[in-house]
């Protein structure tokens, strides 16, 4: 099925709403469960999900395909361990929006697999986007703590899964195709977590809270399985780039659930640089079509 480009946009755009719905049931699911072991049970309900919808294009499943699904879900997966270590030791707020450097991380991943150049409004939206960044982070090296910067290192994760998503999935029509590649990112990503969990979390206490199964099945079954199904199958119909200034949206969303539902507060730099940031994604979206327009008459 093929999709116009803003059509693609959408779907991210929604993507990134869901997401960022992800930070604050996995800061409340990690007060009942170790991170690894959250981790595992969450991509373990996403994989089973995957066969249960998707186990008739199986028999589809090539050696290159599977490749491709497994480099994506270890990116996926690694991404993931950084970040929830690091939700455990900083806030939500601050873990979304520190999970918005991908947004400058992600051209360059772009240019130097790709070997293409970023348009000019493109780079203008970047730059915007990571200006509200700083502000809203105010980085102070001597302020950070251990979970900002085990964050930072998953938006390294984040960029080249993204750019290797849009090289994996263009020129692929077949929806069996996408299929497959959801099931292969769950593949890798199981292990990666459950040998986090003996390395790390071994003999950590589980309680099987509501707070923890709400947490698991918002993450594993909407975030996770229907999410990357999305994900997959709309990226390729846009950029990378313009799906990482999208996807730098997740901040803000997981700001206002942060307020909505469990009381944190947002500083007056904070509410400005999550406004400069949304300006860099409607600058990268919108500057293009005007320009071209006014250039045309």
């Amino acid at each position: 099925m093929k999709f116009k480009s803003w059509q693609a946009e959408l779907g991210l755009l929604l993507v990134t709403l869901v997401w960022g719905g992800t930070f604050l049931f996995t800061k409340v699911g990690l007060e009942d469960c170790p991170p690894s072991l959250f981790m595992a049970m969450r991509f373990s309900l996403a994989l089973i999900a995957s066969l249960i919808f998707f186990r008739k294009y199986l028999k589809k499943m090539t050696i290159p395909i599977l490749k491709q699904g497994s480099f994506l879900g270890v990116m996926f997966a690694v991404g993931f361990v950084f970040q929830t270590y690091g939700l455990q030791y900083t806030k939500v707020s601050s873990s979304a929006f520190i999970t918005g450097m991908t947004v400058v991380l992600t051209p360059i991943a772009y240019y130097f697999v790709e070997k293409k150049k970023i348009n000019f409004w493109q780079i203008i939206g970047v730059i915007t986007a990571y200006a509200g960044l700083i502000i809203f982070t105010n980085p102070k090296l001597g302020s950070l703590n251990s979970g900002d910067l085990l964050t930072a290192v998953s938006c390294i994760f984040w960029a080249i899964y993204i750019t290797y998503m849009d090289v994996f999935t263009r020129g692929k029509e077949d929806f069996s195709e996408t299929a497959l590649l959801v099931i292969g990112q769950f593949l890798p990503a199981i292990p990666i977590t459950l040998l986090m969990y003996f390395i790390f979390d071994y003999g950590v206490p589980v309680k099987f809270t509501t707070s923890l199964i709400s947490g698991l099945l918002y993450n594993g079954i909407i975030a996770s399985f229907i999410l990357t199904v999305i994900h997959t199958a709309v990226q390729r119909f846009t950029t990378p780039v313009k799906a990482a200034l999208i996807f730098s949206l997740e901040p803000v969303f997981a700001s206002i659930f942060a307020i909505m539902f469990i009381g944190e507060i947002l500083k007056g730099n904070e509410l400005s640089g999550g406004v400069i940031l949304m300006f860099g994604v409607l600058i990268s979206e919108l500057a293009p079509m005007l320009f071209t327009k006014k250039i045309e008459k």
